[in-house]
């Protein structure tokens, strides 16, 4: 009988008085995928760590048994831990830039690793570098090991972070989040750079993603976890298709679907637990975001909102200009949501920050009837960490020139109310709050202005399917009940599809194509919109190693499959 590759038995991980993790069991074999799917606060990534010994000297309190490729981990001296870590087992984290030195080129970070754990020449290290860089697909990999992070893309940092695990060849990999922030296609080459490792080298995978779709298309077998615990784990095509715990079937209902024309419409869930300031206000069927498109109604006569007409957005000078927005027009009506997709460098977000006036147009005029505000991707790096979250909701209104403390609090009370966080928190500082309640914190900030329109920037994208979900439901209640108009800037179509009366599609700084989101999901003309809808995850693993396979059947588009998005690092 073949020795698990990692046996983990009653794992306790806790952090102070909190229980990050509380009695977790179970087993990997070699070659094998095992995901472990679940909210933020799960536990997942916890467990993850420990895998290879990382609470060591961090004050956490772990207990219980982890044994990984024949090292007991929790007994084993720190030699044999940096021996485990990066040459038994690697580890691929969430956010590459972070984990990438900056100051130093690729290459020679990876033979650093090989150095580590192997020896020899630095000559051989070097090659050795080369050589896992371009197997992972990095074109021209003799040249481009020369560069440092900045000058990688996002999904190529991400494809040199699994280059450095896999210098030293592991038995297993730990991946993190791996595709969080990437776009759908991106998303799509890096999950199945994955499936072909394993295929190659035996490889055994632990996925740690709160993407469920992410988890049906890379392993055989899911876990979910809830407040530190397992709730449910099997066959990933049984798991999905049948879940047999509560739990497991609120998560599941809360992942946006590119469902058919016609689906009926669906309220997002709420997983039993939740905290209450977290979870979205009732909304009924007619107006809740629906997978299949949304069905409310729009006034699309009378003047639009906001016009723009030819705008351009050029940034650099001579051979180095950079045309991100080119000669776009459109327009958006009250009560309307047009959502933007495509690629990572398409031009969307350039091109919302034209909208809101962030930036000036280079040619081609923006008209606004009114106040256009802006929710960014990330509510943490956009609230001053050193200011509480009522003064920050405060700052429109004082911008407006109100200047009674007393008036500005209560607004600001009622706004915090209005997207369903504690008034009584105006003096707390945004590291108290969850990432879903940031977000509300950063919508209330754009409310505090009264605009008409509000541009979202991939709002949801950091956020856990349930966060996501009552985010997205409290979005369509404000628009709702204040008539405003919304773009919202995402790489995920599932989620455009849910929020948007009609989709426009970004690629190199031109929209493709634009129409009513059913019609454009339904039917696309343009190739760019049918290949972004075929790289979506989908919850039916069936179905997604058909789509894998479809994607592979003759050469790729470059010598290494990198899309297009991809190569456009000089």
């Amino acid at each position: 009988m073949t020795e698990p590759l990692v046996e983990v038995a009653g794992l306790g991980i806790s952090f102070g008085e909190v229980r990050a993790v509380d009695g977790l069991s179970f087993t990997l074999g070699p070659g094998a995928a095992l995901g472990v799917v679940g909210e933020s606060g799960s536990g997942k990534s916890a467990s993850a760590y420990a895998l290879l010994g990382l609470h060591r000297g961090t004050g956490a309190r772990v207990t219980g048994s982890v044994r990984v490729a024949g090292v007991d981990v929790m007994s084993a001296t720190d030699a044999e831990l940096r021996a485990l870590r990066g040459g038994l087992a690697a580890m691929v984290f969430q956010d590459p830039l972070s984990s990438l030195d900056p100051y130093y080129a690729i290459g020679d970070q990876i033979a650093e690793v090989y150095r580590v754990h192997k020896g020899g020449s630095r000559r051989a290290a070097r090659a050795r570098a080369v050589s896992v860089l371009d197997r992972v697909g990095i074109p021209d990999a003799a040249r481009r090991s020369r560069s440092r992070p900045h000058e990688f893309s996002g999904g190529m940092r991400q494809r040199a972070l699994i280059a450095m695990a896999l210098a030293c060849e592991p038995r297993l990999l730990i991946a993190d989040e791996p595709t969080t922030a990437l776009d759908v296609t991106v998303q799509a080459q890096i999950l199945d750079l994955l499936h072909d490792l394993r295929r190659e080298t035996g490889l055994g995978l632990l996925l740690v993603t709160h993407d469920v779709g992410v988890a049906a298309e890379s392993v055989e077998e899911v876990l979910v976890m809830r407040r530190g615990r397992e709730v449910e784990r099997g066959q990933v095509g049984a798991v999905l298709a049948a879940p047999k715990e509560p739990y497991t079937k609120a998560l599941l209902s809360a992942v946006p679907r590119l469902r058919p024309a016609g689906a009926p419409p669906r309220a997002p869930s709420v997983p039993e637990g939740r905290s209450s300031s977290d979870a979205p206000r009732a909304e009924s069927p007619s107006t809740a975001g629906a997978a299949g498109g949304r069905v409310r109604p729009f006034a699309a006569g009378g003047r639009p909102v906001i016009e723009a007409v030819g705008v351009s957005r050029t940034f650099g000078r001579g051979r180095a200009a950079f045309t991100a927005v080119d000669d776009v027009s459109l327009r958006v009506h009250r009560g309307e949501t047009l959502g933007i997709v495509g690629e990572s460098g398409s031009g969307k977000t350039t091109l919302g920050r034209m909208l809101v006036g962030l930036l000036e147009p280079g040619a081609g005029h923006i008209t606004r009837t009114g106040s256009a505000q802006m929710v960014f991707q990330d509510p943490l790096s956009s609230l001053n960490p050193r200011r509480s979250v009522g003064e920050s909701v405060a700052d429109p209104l004082r911008a407006a020139g109100e200047r009674d403390h007393s008036r500005i609090r209560a607004r600001v009370a009622e706004l915090l109310t209005r997207v369903g966080l504690d008034p009584d928190r105006y003096d707390a500082y945004p590291h108290e709050f969850s990432g879903g309640q940031r977000q509300r914190v950063g919508i209330a900030r754009a409310l505090a202005a009264e605009p008409e329109l509000i541009v979202c920037d991939e709002p949801v994208s950091a956020l856990d399917v349930t966060t996501q979900a009552q985010v997205v439901a409290l979005l369509a209640e404000l628009q709702r009940e204040l008539g405003l108009a919304l773009v919202f800037v995402a790489h995920d179509l599932a989620v455009v599809r849910q929020v948007s009366d009609r989709v426009a599609v970004m690629r190199r700084g031109r929209i493709m194509e634009e129409g009513a989101v059913d019609a454009v999901y339904r039917a696309p003309k343009d190739p760019y919109t049918r290949e972004l809808l075929a790289a979506v995850p989908s919850l039916d693993p069936a179905a997604a190693a058909a789509r894998r396979a479809a994607r592979h059947p003759s050469p790729p588009k470059d010598a290494r499959g990198v899309a297009e998005s991809e190569r456009r690092v000089p």
